[in-house]
């Protein structure tokens, strides 16, 4: 079956990962979207055991106040690099990630990475940490965790 440049272009919008990896994930399923984005987690998970021992020397920290002040988080979402910490999708998801925090009010960071994504329930924190890592090629973790609420 032949992958035509829309799939990948869809493949690679819904996940932000490179070109040649959606190719690869579409050719694997024989253009099954669904089978690729299978194939692309099952990846995912294989890249971050890989870099597990690798050292994390940046990162981004990201707080998220409710609107009703009532209740907040700061996240530190750690990388191996200033490069990858700088990057405009990693400083959204860390973002992303202190607000789930805040409404969810995790007790703690493993806690956090086995509830389902507020954004997107299908996936678990843990799940869009596995993506970034695979995105980014680098070792990304939720190091730190702190949640406050008034109640």
């Amino acid at each position: 079956m032949d992958i035509t440049p829309e799939q990948v272009k869809q493949l690679r919008d819904q996940t932000g990962i490179s070109v040649m990896e959606c190719k690869k994930a579409l050719e694997a399923s024989e253009g099954d979207m669904d089978k690729a984005l299978a194939f692309l987690r099952e990846r995912a998970a294989a890249s971050v055991g890989k870099k597990a021992d690798r050292e994390l020397g940046a990162g981004a920290i990201a707080s998220y106040v409710h609107n009703t002040a009532q209740s907040g988080a700061l996240v530190l979402l750690a990388c191996e690099t200033d490069f990858v910490s700088k990057n405009e999708e990693f400083v959204a998801m860390v973002r992303d990630i202190a607000m789930h925090a805040t409404a969810m009010r995790p007790a703690s960071v493993e806690e956090l990475l086995t509830q389902p994504f507020i954004k997107d329930g299908e996936k678990t924190v843990a799940d869009l940490i596995s993506a970034a890592t695979q995105k980014f090629g680098e070792r990304v973790e939720v190091t730190q965790l702190s949640v406050f609420s008034v109640r």
